[in-house]
């Protein structure tokens, strides 16, 4: 599974509220909309310095995303309408992508379905807990997955909704933080955001 394919499927992993608080709690954050920048380092042994990758994010109920990296090579992913497609540019120009990231995001909208929902349980992939209130670790189920993924780590912000920092572990020397900033919720996103390269 490509990162960025599992970064979209962490994101939507907090959407919702976790179980440990509850659906009466007065401070949960009904989310419409959400649009962030990210900034996301990767780091492994063999490199002197972290891979950085800049870009933004911007999901809109129920079923509308745009996962776009603009550094250092842009390439953007859309969800509308039960559609979904890849462009990566080469030579200045957008191309279309095909292939098999394509298919496993296909799977991953049934996840992100149950997400939202606040069905946990019923996630094929990560088995989730909730150490504090600003934490939740997944675990994958799959030994396939956990070879190449030990564990990953969400950092929630003080504000309901707004997802700080994602820590993915993919062996002792090498993981991924992706950094949250600029977040904005339930503010109306054009659809042609989800729909224009």
């Amino acid at each position: 599974m490509k990162l960025h394919t599992l970064l979209i499927a962490v994101w939507f992993f907090i959407l919702a509220p976790p179980p440990s608080f509850g659906s009466a709690d007065r401070n949960q954050v009904h989310l419409d909309s959400i649009r962030a920048d990210f900034v996301q380092e990767k780091h492994l042994k063999i490199l002197v310095r972290p891979l950085i990758s800049t870009g933004i994010f911007a999901f809109q109920a129920p079923r509308s995303l745009r996962w776009e990296y603009l550094t250092p090579v842009p390439s953007i992913m859309l969800m509308h309408n039960g559609k979904l497609s890849k462009y990566t540019k080469i030579d200045g120009q957008f191309t279309k992508q095909r292939g098999m990231g394509l298919d496993s995001m296909q799977f991953m909208l049934g996840e992100i379905s149950n997400w939202l929902d606040g069905r946990f349980a019923e996630n094929e992939m990560f088995v989730a807990s909730f150490p504090d209130e600003q934490t939740i670790l997944l675990k994958p189920k799959d030994q396939t997955l956990a070879g190449l993924i030990s564990k990953i780590e969400l950092k929630l912000s003080d504000q309901r909704g707004i997802l700080d920092t994602i820590m993915i572990f993919e062996g002792s020397d090498s993981y991924t933080r992706m950094t949250f900033s600029n977040t904005v919720i339930n503010k109306n996103i054009p659809a042609s955001l989800f729909t224009q390269k």
